[in-house]
């Protein structure tokens, strides 16, 4: 007699920040059908800010009280995927902000003769036709924030499957979306979709596997299966276990599979490489946090080197290689992928002191990331983005205020005391040390290569202040009110998270509960 398919119990307050936010996209598309050209980016802007606030709003007044196995347990919202997701729906929300910059950070002169200025109406026309007042950035944005959040809640290998490719898609052309100003923007995209595949199919290659030893893709049921003793299926174990890592690990950066992550974060326009920095990272991180907290713990002892090799790889490449670029946008990827090693460190403690301070880490960071690179979108020559670091020299003479905010993160960046990156390395690194040997050593790896970023970031700061200017024309646009107040909040958060971090703390260490 055949088996009478009954549909899994929803609990739709539970995930109903992740259905506003989906919606909103949804919404975004019709906006890009109907609406005339000449509004349709003031209304995009507007309907995704919406979406965005009612999200945290259904996140705190529904899904705080509705902390359950949903969705036949294929979605866990519990403490860690709460605080992650608020935290990505305020990073979702300060990078449609900067991204409400319609010209996306190039003037359209930079494409007449002799940069002529276009004066009224024909600026914004020529805006269109260079390509740079690109609407769909803000459905697109929303598309992949609403993979990101499912992410962060996937408690079967099969859902993180579709959420790594809802999050990623809509990446990959997002990255692309200067390709009228610059074939850089082209070969980033491609890149990063062509590594992106690779990835995906490692983690569907270790997904395989997994199913092959438990008979399950649910997060829980492979830990049962670790704990249980299996004739002739250990031997899949391992490799299926390391094959996931790889498609996670390529998320967040890390070495050996990080190659994509300079070339992306150069060539996407720069309120898209902040969104991308801050938001991307974090998800995948909560995604490896469930993976390996929930899923693969019982057998940590066998692959738990391989991870510190790469969490000490990733810390020492990422550091040394950001002394030589000449690139900022350059240097703050290679930067990114120092703090993807940090972060591991953390990861590697396999307790709940670890996985309050990855969390407020990562919140930590990306408030500070997206800021940062709100900041550089500002900064133009000739009216195009000036990024070479040559042309920042004397940037401080001239734009003191924008200087000494940006010199301000970048100190942060470093873990100067007094600031959230100072405490968030702290929560990091204090749990790897209580963890045993191979932790001191990691963080013993991850106290020099601060060190070495700490040199980088001292070179700008140098560099803006003490150095005279090559060219006289390079100036700091002036900023709509909607990117300065994002670029206020990742400051400000960035000083309060270092003098009084202990409320978030607290937050952080509440969510640290799974539900298994």
């Amino acid at each position: 007699m055949p088996t009478v398919f009954e549909a899994p119990e929803i609990n739709w307050a539970a995930i109903a920040p992740m259905l506003v936010v989906m919606a909103g996209g949804l919404i975004g598309i019709v906006v890009e059908a109907f609406v005339p050209r000449r509004r349709r980016h003031s209304v995009q802007v507007a309907l995704s800010v919406v979406a965005l606030v009612l999200a945290f709003v259904a996140l705190v007044t529904l899904t705080v009280d509705n902390r359950v196995k949903t969705l036949g347990g294929s979605v866990v919202m519990d403490g860690m995927s709460v605080f992650l997701q608020g935290s990505l729906i305020v990073f979702g929300l300060l990078g449609v902000l900067t991204m409400a910059e319609k010209f996306g950070g190039d003037r359209p002169d930079a494409f007449t003769p002799m940069g002529a200025a276009i004066p009224g109406s024909a600026y914004e026309a020529a805006a269109d036709r260079a390509g740079l007042a690109t609407s769909e950035v803000f459905p697109l944005a929303l598309f992949s924030l609403s993979g990101m959040m499912m992410f962060v809640a996937a408690g079967d290998l099969i859902t993180m499957f579709v959420a790594l490719e809802v999050l990623s898609l809509p990446l990959y052309v997002l990255v692309g979306l200067a390709r009228r100003r610059r074939l850089l923007s082209q070969e980033a995209s491609l890149k990063y979709f062509l590594l992106g595949a690779f990835a995906s199919a490692f983690f569907l290659f270790g997904s395989a596997l997994l199913y092959g030893y438990a008979a399950t893709t649910d997060l829980d049921g492979i830990a049962a299966a670790i704990t249980e003793t299996r004739p002739g299926l250990e031997p899949l174990l391992v490799p299926a276990i390391l094959l996931v890592l790889v498609g996670l690990l390529f998320k967040v950066g890390a070495v050996p599979f990080h190659s994509w992550t300079p070339d992306a974060y150069q060539g996407a326009p720069t309120p898209v490489t902040g969104f991308m920095a801050a938001a991307t990272k974090l998800a995948a991180f909560g995604a490896i946090l469930r993976f390996v907290y929930v899923g693969v713990e019982g057998t940590r002892w066998s692959w738990e080197v391989g991870l510190a090799v790469i969490a000490a790889l990733t810390m020492v490449v990422g550091a040394v290689l950001s002394v030589t670029q000449t690139d900022i946008k350059r240097l703050l990827a290679y930067s990114s992928i120092a703090h993807a090693g940090f972060i591991l460190v953390g990861v590697l403690a396999f307790s709940t002191l670890g996985l309050r301070g990855v969390m407020f880490y990562l919140l930590a960071y990306g408030l500070m990331t997206i800021a940062a690179f709100a900041i550089v979108s500002m900064v133009r020559q000739g009216g195009t983005e000036a990024t070479q670091l040559s042309q920042w020299a004397g940037l401080g003479q001239r734009h003191p205020i924008l200087a000494a905010t940006f010199g301000f993160l970048l100190l942060a960046f470093a873990g100067i005391p007094l600031t959230s990156g100072f405490t968030a390395k702290f929560a990091a690194f204090a749990p790897a040390i209580e963890s045993g040997t191979l932790g001191v050593v990691l963080v013993v790896i991850g106290v020099l290569a601060s060190a070495v970023t700490a040199f980088v970031y001292v070179r700008i700061i140098v560099l803006m202040y003490f150095s005279d200017a090559t060219s006289e024309d390079v100036v700091a646009a002036e900023a709509s009110p909607l990117t300065t107040a994002a670029v206020a909040v990742g400051a400000v958060a960035t000083v309060v998270l270092g003098i009084v971090p202990g409320p978030v703390l607290e937050l952080a260490a509440q969510a640290s509960e799974l539900i298994r």
